[in-house]
């Protein structure tokens, strides 16, 4: 229930609320109700399609376990997943591409989701660009996106990501997608590194089994980009 106060933020334009609750929003779903139940304008402006796309999604192991049972906690992730929440978009993506296994659908959802700043729907993007033999523009593309990635230093926060999303969502579920040796980025004859990624990262797995600091590092020393994309495959795989 809202109530209208008789005060000077009855003259707040609505652009100002929106700017506004989509700073809250991003604080939490909590923060954003508990804003809307202030006053009518607060809670028309919690209606717009920007403050639901904006909305910071918990991880799932922090979204309390009614809200899937609570018909209007479902209709207010529907509202987002509509308005285009990336962290949503993400999160089903994932669902499409490796529960579901409808690779387009979950491309085109992570397409979105990345085009929002996202950057674990970024990497995944990235890496399912290049595990495509068929299409050597989107395979380009692909290794772009890992560019991008490497540079802003986000690849080693962007594969935990899709881990815990992976591992918490779905249990058990996932089917990851096999790699082969034609999945290989790295084509240069004069690198001294190509095609050893998937025994480093196998020697990188054993390490973290006996918890050693050799586990650490992942392939940020192989001067190749194309070979350290290669190790990142052989990881994304790997996920679950």
């Amino acid at each position: 229930m809202t109530i209208d106060c008789c005060s000077n933020i009855a003259f707040i334009p609505n652009d100002i609320w929106e700017v506004i609750a989509i700073k809250v929003a991003t604080d939490s779903i909590q923060s954003l109700c508990s804003l809307r139940m202030s006053c009518k304008a607060a809670h028309d402006a919690g209606e717009a399609d920007i403050v639901h796309r904006s909305v910071s999604i918990p991880p799932p192991h922090a979204t309390p376990w009614w809200w899937c049972l609570n018909p209007e906690a479902k209709t207010f992730f529907d509202r987002c997943m509509a308005a285009g929440n990336p962290e949503l978009l993400f999160r089903e993506a994932l669902r499409e591409l490796f529960i579901r296994r409808n690779e387009n659908v979950g491309i085109q959802m992570l397409n979105r989701a990345s085009s929002r700043g996202h950057a674990a729907a970024k990497y995944a993007l990235s890496m399912m660009l290049m595990l495509r033999t068929d299409y050597n523009v989107e395979k380009q593309k692909g290794l772009e996106l890992y560019r991008e990635l490497d540079a802003a230093g986000l690849l080693a926060g962007s594969n935990a990501r899709c881990f815990s999303i992976l591992t918490q969502s779905w249990p058990g579920e996932v089917q990851m997608p096999r790699i082969e040796e034609q999945h290989t980025v790295c084509a240069s004859p004069r690198c001294s590194t190509r095609g050893h990624m998937p025994l480093l990262y196998d020697y990188r797995r054993r390490a973290a089994e006996r918890n050693s600091v050799h586990a650490f590092g992942r392939a940020a020393h192989i001067p190749c980009i194309q070979c350290r994309a290669d190790y990142d495959l052989q990881a994304f795989v790997n996920l679950p």
